[in-house]
């Protein structure tokens, strides 16, 4: 499986990585086909996750024990985050090969063929399951059924200008997951920051798509970034601060103090800053504010876990 020649790095890869400095030449396509050179994309899977984890601690009074459940998280985010790229990239090959950005990704430029993608993708999906099967049996069920989101985003971009909502309802799954380890049960503030992740993701997805808008078009490839095109500066108003008054909601229904509203009012201003800055004819600027969004979703973890300090602290 793991006879795979390295071609060299993807092209927009991180340069000088350690995938590319330290692993042997055979793993370095698979490590590539992962993504694990680009940490954002696993941050971003994780933050949801996290942020509801917190909001459950805050309104169970959980002990530090629940934190446990955050390495978890970490684990599944990374492997889970690898599964679908590897995935992506099997579905997407033909797409790919005629982008500038993507020709040189590992199936493309031949570094690995098909069948071994495909192996490489049961060996993390595995992983992924093992994580999965420490929950309680209600996230279980829940956690499963992402799956069948998770294999009808790479279509997407075929039949709809909204694949970023499709990847928004995958990627924010975590936001449900973080609350049904604590309560085996749903309620109204992990939807809310559900909605609100999948709002987030759509906007931070749509700067990401500006890149690719020439190549996508040429392809048949649709996105919102081609949908909003020029608008997209309005788009983000409307999709940020609605994810912000869904944030805000959950919040309330969870009684967080005044440390979380201010990571929550930090998490905004990078919102703000984003787009303002933001210039869709300027591909690197579009990566690059993409990537910052990690920020965003550390400001509000940290104000939720600083919150919740506070009150565990106090009741000792």
């Amino acid at each position: 499986m793991f006879n795979a020649k390295d071609t060299g790095p993807v092209a927009d890869a991180i340069k000088n990585h350690w995938v590319d400095t330290h692993l042997p030449a055979g793993l370095r396509p698979y490590a590539r086909l992962a993504r694990w050179e680009r940490p954002i994309g696993w941050w971003l899977l994780l933050w949801p996750c996290l942020w509801s984890l917190m909001l459950a601690m805050i309104t169970s009074e959980a002990s530090y024990t629940g934190l446990g459940y955050a390495v978890l998280f970490f684990i599944g985010a990374v492997v889970m985050r690898g599964a679908g790229c590897t995935y992506n990239d099997i579905v997407d090959t033909d797409i790919d090969a005629k982008v500038a950005r993507t020709a040189s990704r590992p199936i493309p430029a031949g570094q690995v063929t098909k069948g071994q993608a495909k192996i490489f993708l049961i060996l993390q999906a595995l992983v992924g399951l093992f994580v999965l099967l420490q929950l309680n049996s209600f996230s279980i069920v829940l956690g499963l059924a992402s799956l069948g989101v998770v294999a009808a985003y790479p279509f997407m971009k075929r039949i709809t200008h909204w694949p970023q909502l499709v990847l928004g309802l995958a990627f924010s799954w975590g936001a449900l997951i973080g609350w049904a380890v604590i309560y085996g049960a749903l309620s109204w503030p992990p939807v809310l920051v559900y909605a609100g992740g999948v709002l987030w993701t759509i906007g931070y997805d749509t700067i990401y798509a500006h890149q690719d808008k020439e190549d996508d078009a040429l392809v048949g490839v649709k996105s919102t970034a081609l949908l909003f095109g020029e608008k997209t500066k309005l788009a983000l108003i409307v999709l940020y601060s609605t994810a912000m008054a869904l944030f805000a909601a959950a919040y309330a229904l969870c009684d967080v103090g005044l440390l979380g509203y201010l990571g929550l009012a930090l998490g905004g201003g990078q919102l703000l800053w984003q787009i303002k800055t933001l210039s869709i004819a300027d591909g690197a600027q579009c990566l690059a504010l993409f990537k910052s969004n990690s920020r965003f979703g550390a400001a509000l973890f940290l104000g939720l876990l600083a919150d919740w300090s506070l009150q565990t602290t106090a009741m000792l």
